[in-house]
C-alpha cells in the first residue's frame, strides 16, 4: 500500500517513523515551509521534514493547497507531486493547512486523519491543551475518515488514554503521540474498517491557543488556574507581574488558604486566588531559565504581603 503522509510538527513525526517502521511505503510526504525558530531565526525544518529526509523520501512544501488561490502555484504543483505518488491513501496528522475537496478525493482509499482527542469532543487546532485546561479526566486518539468540514468525518478507530493529575501538555503529548502511531499502523493494515458517524452530542471545539491568554487571572480559581499553567506548558506558560516585573509561572500546586485575589500569603510563595491558593513551584524571570521557585526565591525573595498585579484584559 503507498501511503502519502502530511503531517508537520513532532506529533505527526512520531506517526510517519510508525508507518515507516510498518513496511509501508511513502512515496512523497507533506508538510509546511521551512519556518524561523531560535534565537538567530534561522530557517528550521519541520520534524516531520527530517524524517523524511532521513528516510530518503521526496518532500512537497506548498504554503496553500486552493487551485485558485493565493499560492495557485504551490497548489499546482503539489497536485502534479501526489499524481505522481498514485498513493492509495492519504495520512494526515497536524499538517496546518486545510485540505480541500480535490486533495481528500485523489487517493483511492481516501484521507485518514490521526485526531489527538475522543471526537466529538475537541475538534480543532488545541485538543490537548483544551482537554487539560477543562479538567478532563479522559482523552485518546480517533482515526477519521477526513471529509470537507473541520474534524467532522467518520471514526475508524478509538484509543482512549487517561489524563493524570499531573500532566502537561507536553507529557500528554508524547503519549498520544505514541498512541496515534500504533493506531494508524493498525488502520492501515486492518484493510476495510466499520465507518461511525460521529455523534451529534458532545462537540466542543479547541480554539488555537493565544499568547494572550498566558496572563493570570489570579480572580480564578486556584484549581482552574493549576490546571491552565499545565495546559500551557510548554507554550505560552503563565505570565504574572509582581513589583512591575514580568515572570513565566510555570508550575503551581493546590493549598490551603484564602486571602485577596494575587496578595501573597505565605513563604514559597503561596498566592491567594479567587477560590483557594497557589504554592508556586516552578518560576522563570525574564531572560533567565525556568527552575525551582526555590532557587528563585535564593535570587529574589518573596515576603508574605507582596502582591501580584492583577491585569485585565
Amino acid at each position: 500500500m503507498k501511503v502519502v503522509f502530511a503531517g508537520t510538527p513532532e506529533f505527526a513525526a512520531v506517526a510517519l517513523d510508525a508507518l515507516l517502521g510498518a513496511g509501508f511505503t511513502v512515496p512523497l510526504v507533506l508538510t509546511q515551509p521551512d519556518r524561523p525558530a531560535g534565537r538567530g531565526m534561522k530557517l528550521q525544518a519541520s520534524s516531520v521534514k527530517q524524517r523524511a529526509v532521513a528516510a530518503g523520501i521526496p518532500v512537497a512544501q506548498p504554503q496553500g493547497l486552493k487551485l485558485d488561490g493565493k499560492y495557485a502555484a504551490d497548489a499546482a504543483a503539489a497536485r502534479e507531486a501526489l499524481l505522481a505518488a498514485e498513493a492509495d491513501v492519504m495520512v494526515v496528522a497536524a499538517y496546518g493547512l486545510i485540505l480541500p475537496q480535490w486533495v481528500l478525493d485523489l487517493p483511492r482509499k481516501g484521507c485518514l486523519n490521526i485526531h489527538a482527542s475522543l471526537l466529538p469532543r475537541w475538534r480543532g487546532a488545541a485538543p490537548i491543551h483544551r482537554a487539560i485546561e477543562a479538567g478532563d479526566t479522559e482523552t485518546g486518539i480517533t482515526i477519521m475518515q477526513m471529509d470537507a468540514g473541520l474534524d467532522t468525518g467518520d471514526m475508524l478507530l478509538v484509543g482512549r488514554e487517561p489524563i493524570r493529575a499531573d500532566d502537561t501538555t507536553a507529557t500528554l503529548h508524547d503519549r498520544l503521540a505514541a498512541l496515534g502511531g500504533r493506531l494508524i499502523v493498525e488502520a492501515l493494515q486492518a484493510g476495510a474498517l466499520t465507518r461511525t458517524p460521529q455523534p451529534a452530542e458532545g462537540v466542543t471545539y479547541a480554539h488555537k491557543i493565544e499568547k494572550a491568554e498566558s496572563t493570570i487571572d489570579w480572580r480564578r480559581p486556584a484549581a482552574e488556574i493549576e490546571r491552565r499553567l499545565r495546559a500551557f506548558d510548554p507554550f505560552p506558560g503563565g505570565v504574572a507581574m509582581l513589583a512591575g516585573e514580568p515572570l513565566k509561572v510555570w508550575r503551581a500546586e493546590l493549598v490551603d488558604g484564602d486571602g485577596e485575589p494575587g496578595v501573597v500569603i505565605a513563604t514559597g510563595p503561596v498566592v491567594a486566588c479567587g477560590e483557594g491558593a497557589l504554592r508556586l513551584t516552578e518560576l522563570q524571570r525574564a531572560g533567565g531559565k525556568r527552575g525551582p521557585a526555590a532557587a528563585f526565591m535564593q535570587a529574589r525573595p518573596v515576603a508574605a504581603g507582596e502582591r501580584f498585579a492583577l491585569i485585565t484584559g
